[in-house]
């Protein structure tokens, strides 16, 4: 099996992703990224950050051990959001940089993220070359070329100024709930949005180790929600454990998820002529109404796989600039290279100051098609490619729905299910399929 999924490596901590993984992970991605020219004339830099895990303590220990021992210096960054970790390695000129953390996954698990230089994420052959290479032997530097330890005490502050300074006007009169999922953007998403000038109401702020993703957060709405209604605020902004992502909720207590979110900012964009090429992009699994309201925009939609990575490298080969997921990955490149929760936020709140109007007008932007997802458990998902009668039953239900329905049925590249998603002019309609697609699927992979 793979290590690396659509977003590193992840599994459960000390279970699967052991203390000795992280050090030959780490150790392999120093020697491939060495031998492809990345540390040629001088000394090798790499960038390490953590969500809030308690397993991120001894991980980090393992990744800083195997990258010193191949003679990378180490700046220890601690407690910051995923993106923070691409910003700082390209701010810093740094030759590699890695992030420990399962996102929005529960606590238990743990994984790990490498980004190149410049702060991409590395693509599937760099990938494949890393895991091909561990466990080889190798000639270990001593003296003075063993990788020296430091710890970067300035990286938060520098990381907050980078997302103040892509604002052009003070967020002054909006009053908006964080709820930090006890995660990376603990720390930092607080002291971001007070210092743009919001009125902030911080919830599930006080990680301990063992708290994250703990009945809240981006996958645990309802205690944001509530918030939202109980004080009144112009809107919420429900991050994940490591805040490369957020939804939003508007003041009335409604989901304003990705789409929705890509939706307003690229008719704002496109409004004060930053929308270049005329063109978003969005991935297989945005809802059929985005599609539609960007069409009555006159908005191109470019779609990639599933997995922000793929969005960003749709974006960098043709020159777009606004791209991102129904799940809240959006990556403004005018500002960074990867999916940004506490970035994508700003941005939201500039949107609604600006506009003068209330996140919930905003959102009329786009219409929602009802939409079911199920999650089939416990079958082979390497199967489903070959399966000539899922794809056929795919193919005949999409038939009936025509252009007012879309059917996606996909193996999960983070965990062992097959997603079969359903949207439909209609709730029932939609759920009826779907849960007949789940069936079929649960028959023919079991």
């Amino acid at each position: 099996m793979a290590l690396f999924g659509t977003d590193g490596v992840r599994g459960l901590a000390n279970g699967f992703l052991t203390a000795e993984l992280a050090v030959d992970l780490s150790i392999a991605a120093a020697h491939i990224l060495g031998e492809l020219g990345a540390f040629e004339g001088h000394r090798p830099k790499a960038i390490v950050g953590q969500d809030s895990r308690a397993s991120g303590e001894f991980l980090e220990a393992a990744v800083v051990a195997g990258l010193a021992s191949a003679g990378v210096d180490v700046y220890r960054v601690g407690i910051l959001p995923t993106p923070a970790i691409a910003h700082l390695v390209a701010e810093s000129g740094a030759d590699l940089g890695v992030m420990l953390s399962a996102s929005h996954n529960p606590m238990p698990d743990n994984g790990i993220k490498f980004f190149a230089k410049g702060g991409g994420k590395l693509d599937d052959a760099l990938e494949a070359a890393i895991e091909k290479r561990m466990g080889e032997g190798w000639e270990r530097p001593t003296g003075r070329n063993v990788g020296r330890v430091i710890n970067d005490d300035s990286a938060a502050e520098r990381y907050i100024f980078h997302l103040l300074n892509s604002l052009t006007m003070n967020l002054g009169g909006i009053k908006v709930v964080v709820d930090c999922a006890n995660g990376a953007s603990s720390r930092v998403a607080p002291k971001t949005y007070t210092r743009a000038g919001a009125e902030v109401i911080a919830i599930s702020h006080e990680p301990d180790g063992w708290n994250i993703n703990e009945n809240c957060g981006s996958t645990h709405l309802e205690n944001i929600k509530a918030k939202v209604l109980e004080t009144g605020a112009d809107l919420g902004i429900a991050h994940d454990g490591d805040a490369d992502r957020c939804l939003a909720i508007d003041s009335k207590g409604n989901e304003v998820d990705g789409d929705f979110i890509m939706a307003i900012l690229a008719a704002d964009w496109q409004s004060r002529g930053l929308l270049k090429n005329e063109t978003i992009v969005g991935t297989v699994m945005s809802n059929l109404g985005f599609f539609k309201a960007m069409e009555a925009l006159d908005i191109n939609v470019e779609t990639t796989a599933v997995g922000d990575r793929y969005v960003l490298e749709k974006m960098l080969a043709d020159d777009f600039v606004l791209g991102g997921e129904q799940s809240g990955h959006i990556i403004m490149r005018h500002y960074a290279n990867t999916g940004d929760g506490l970035l994508t936020a700003l941005h939201l709140m500039q949107a609604i100051k600006s506009s003068g109007k209330s996140l919930a007008d905003l959102s009329t932007v786009m219409k929602r098609f009802p939409q079911e997802l199920i999650n089939v458990k416990n079958v082979a998902k390497e199967k489903l490619s070959t399966s000539m009668k899922i794809k056929s039953e795919i193919d005949r239900r999409q038939a009936e729905l025509g252009s007012s329905g879309r059917i996606l049925v996909r193996a999960s590249g983070t965990e062992s299910l097959v997603r079969v998603m359903v949207e439909a002019q209609s709730a029932d309609l939609a759920a009826q399929i779907a849960e007949e697609l789940a069936a079929l699927v649960r028959s023919e992979l079991s």
